[in-house]
């Protein structure tokens, strides 16, 4: 698969634009970076301004109002909309959900790691995160790094007064806010990744260790950027900016001779389960099938000039194994999924999966709790779960579970980190799809009774949850501090939400 482009900022088609409590969304036309609009009439604020949604429809009678007309669950590919069907969310089936718009699309986004604690439930919630842009010429991009705040829970108006158990200020479904600092960039970023680091403890007094994010540029190259200053910049307002600093990089892999998106990192700086000592590790993948290692010690960073190559075509995902610091996955364009050992000299895969799709393998996600399985997405929209134990020489393995649910290209697979059981995906259909392993199916229920899906097979017992109201999807990703909380960017924005169902 090569370049998967984005639209320049083009809104959601007619058919699939969301409504709020019956009420079509207006579509905002942005203009210039750094402006953002919610359709949800979140509160965006950017270096102390803040732009709000306008409001001009007031308190409406609702006497007045005609009875909204009757709705039903949509079922993806069973039947094209009608003219003037509109999908419209369930609010009854999220704890959360803000949509932030931004001007330029963002190919990609990584969760920040913040100071406010892991495990967290209360709400409202707060997140940081950083992205990259797809502006119209290469001078536009930046990099964006942003604090979503005040993510309120969504309101349920058939239920909001039952649950004694939620606090009160929780069930008021109120403005977001989105505050961000911006780093010039040369060139669309394919893709946009930051370092694992040791979490903060308390914003009393910022944290000065560098935190490194990595950005794939549509130049060929890849950068390293110190985002430390900014994150700090956003926890307390007023905090200086030492701009020629922070819009320089940290380091540049100048090895690869063309563009790319697979990248990841492995370690954790200041220490860890890598058992380095903070020694970072960033392995990045070019079109031209090549793999190319970038290591850090206390004098920096250095990329090894010997190239990893078995792919036979563009590489375009890659994995660090959770448990052990030497060994990586990687899919392409050729069908296959490899793993590598960095220890090896002859720098070939040391283990091979060969046509593990019928067409490209776009994306990999590596489980952290139970770290023989490894989770792939194609071309052909399946979904594969593969138990690496299997994979050595000799017959073709097979995946331990396949799914077949999406129409078109997988374009993102994230393990939950904490649930090794449940994923995340989403595609070119559209839709982010919720998956539960553990589930099984009930022998017992007749062929009859289960729901059907587009082509009038069986809905999987396994899938726990279908998101809509977002195009293009190109990325999703659970918050590593926020249990159940997922993110997503596609071309019309940032969703950010919380489902019953994990």
């Amino acid at each position: 698969m090569s370049k998967r482009e984005l639209a320049d900022g083009a809104p959601a088609p007619e058919a699939e634009r969301p409504r709020v409590d019956g009420e079509e969304v207006p579509v905002i036309q942005d203009e210039g970076m750094g402006e953002f609009e919610d359709p949800f009439e979140d509160e965006i604020e950017s270096d102390g301004e803040i732009v709000e949604g306008d409001d001009e429809e007031g308190d409406m009678d609702v006497e007045d109002e005609e009875a909204p007309p009757p709705t039903k669950a949509y079922m993806p590919g069973s039947a094209p909309l009608e003219e003037g069907q509109t999908l419209v969310p369930d609010q009854s089936a999220y704890d959360m959900l803000h949509r932030m718009n931004v001007t330029w699309p963002c190919l990609s986004f990584d969760f920040l790691r913040d100071h406010l604690g892991s495990q967290r439930q209360t709400l409202p919630h707060t997140a940081f995160l950083v992205a990259g842009t797809q502006a119209d010429t290469a001078k536009n991009n930046e990099i964006l790094v942003m604090k979503a705040s005040a993510m309120h829970r969504t309101s349920r108006d058939d239920a909001l007064s039952d649950d004694d158990d939620n606090d009160e200020d929780d069930d008021v479904d109120e403005d977001a806010v989105l505050e961000y600092k911006t780093i010039p960039h040369l060139g669309g970023i394919n893709r946009i990744r930051a370092a694992p680091t040791t979490t903060p403890t308390s914003d009393l007094e910022p944290c000065l260790d560098p935190y490194p994010v990595a950005t794939w540029a549509e130049t060929g190259q890849v950068h390293i950027w110190d985002v430390r200053p900014l994150y700090n910049a956003l926890v307390q307002p007023g905090t200086s900016i030492d701009k020629k600093k922070v819009n320089t990089p940290l380091y540049t892999v100048r090895a690869h001779q063309t563009e790319g998106f697979a990248m990841d990192w492995g370690g954790v700086l200041g220490g860890g389960a890598s058992g380095q000592g903070g020694h970072l590790r960033l392995v990045t993948g070019d079109m031209h099938s090549k793999i190319f290692l970038t290591t850090s010690n206390n004098t920096g960073f250095t990329t090894h000039a010997t190239p990893f190559e078995s792919h036979t075509s563009s590489v375009e995902d890659l994995q660090w194994s959770p448990t052990e610091p030497t060994v990586f996955a990687s899919c392409s364009a050729d069908c296959s999924v490899r793993l590598w050992d960095v220890r090896m000299k002859s720098h070939r895969a040391a283990l091979t999966v060969d046509s593990a799709h019928p067409q490209d393998v776009n994306v990999i996600s590596w489980n952290r709790g139970t770290s023989y399985l490894l989770l792939s997405g194609g071309d052909d929209g399946a979904l594969n779960v593969w138990d690496m134990r299997s994979f050595k020489s000799g017959p073709k393995p097979s995946p331990v579970a396949h799914f077949a649910w999406h129409r078109a290209p997988i374009s993102s697979v994230e393990w939950h980190p904490d649930e090794d059981s449940i994923f995340a995906a989403s595609g070119r259909d559209d839709q982010v799809t919720l998956w539960d392993l553990g589930v099984e199916h009930d022998e017992d229920e007749g062929a009859g009774e289960q729901p059907k899906g587009p082509n009038g097979e069986p809905v999987p017992s396994q899938l726990l949850f279908c998101h809509h109201g977002a195009s293009d999807i190109k990325e999703v990703h659970w918050h590593p501090q926020v249990p159940g909380m997922l993110g997503t960017t596609s071309s019309d924005g940032f969703h950010f939400f919380k489902t019953i169902s994990v």
